[in-house]
């Protein structure tokens, strides 16, 4: 049940009505965006919501069970401020939406239609169409730890305790040469073993990413240099002189985090759970349990 103010009531009891539809998307980078279906810019809570954007909602398809409600929001790309690269980029995945219905001859008189999250982005060359989820998508998520052999706990995050900040797990360079569309070779990490850096993130602090993180896939020392390869080719190409900086990664096996970090006590799996072996293992004469040493 949605509560109209008195003004708005009486406008839509009026029977001549001039409404129109906002969305105002807050992308997780703290960037605010407004778009309307009106044919003028219009604003309300510090927001300026831009006309002729090429938005346009489906209907809102809704249960009473604990079903996720869900919307579409067709868009053409001709907003200066939706581009495809951002997109591809993933800079509107998990935009918090507002959806809101609005007298645009009064934007005082408004009502909050909808509240949720942008899903899944189907792209094509000229439009893209935006799931829009209800809040009950968060029902879905799983909460609480996994029980398995390696570290459910994301390196450097609170329940971990490595300070990823530290000189030993840090690094910082530049691109001297490009290698394809994901790899690179650096400059400034020559202190670092092979390795040290695979699993790990770097962070761009200039170029075309500049703000954005990408997952190492290699890191390798050689007499020609240091190569950092990547997980996936960033969407904005790397260019020659990019800075970024550059940390450790972790493989989440028990070992790992006793000798490289020094951290076993703060190890977050299981590393004596019995695997898929151990279900199809039949006894055999001199087999031995052995633990695992910390």
């Amino acid at each position: 049940m949605k509560s109209l103010s008195p003004a708005l009531q009486a406008h839509l009891d009026d029977g001549t009505t001039t409404l129109s539809w906002c969305w105002r998307i807050i992308r997780v980078d703290g960037v605010t965006l407004g778009f309307t279906d009106h044919d003028a810019v219009l604003t309300f809570d510090g927001t300026g919501f831009e006309p002729e954007s090429g938005f346009a909602a489906s209907e809102i398809r809704s249960g009473s069970d604990l079903s996720v409600d869900a919307q579409d929001a067709e868009g053409v790309l001709t907003s200066d401020r939706i581009t495809e690269t951002d997109i591809i980029d993933g800079r509107w995945d998990a935009a918090q939406v507002e959806l809101w219905r609005v007298n645009w001859v009064d934007t005082s008189q408004r009502v909050l239609m909808r509240l949720g999250a942008v899903g899944q982005i189907r792209r094509g060359r000229m439009a893209f169409v935006a799931e829009v989820r209800s809040l009950a998508h968060v029902l879905n998520q799983t909460v609480g730890r996994a029980y398995q052999a390696s570290c459910d706990a994301a390196l450097g995050d609170g329940r971990c305790g490595v300070n990823l900040e530290a000189p030993a797990f840090k690094g910082s360079g530049t691109v001297l040469a490009t290698i394809r569309d994901r790899g690179f070779v650096a400059s400034g990490l020559g202190a670092f073993a092979t390795g040290w850096f695979a699993s790990g993130t770097v962070e761009w602090t200039s170029g075309g990413s500049v703000g954005r993180r990408a997952e190492v896939m290699m890191h390798e020392v050689a007499d020609t240099g240091v190569t950092i390869s990547l997980l996936e080719a960033p969407v904005r190409a790397v260019g020659v002189g990019d800075a970024f900086v550059i940390r450790a990664g972790c493989d989440k096996r028990l070992e790992t985090c006793r000798d490289r970090f020094a951290n076993a006590v703060n190890f977050r799996g299981f590393p004596n759970i019995p695997g898929q072996d151990a279900v199809l293992r039949y006894a055999s004469n001199g087999d031995a349990n052995q633990g695992v040493v910390l």
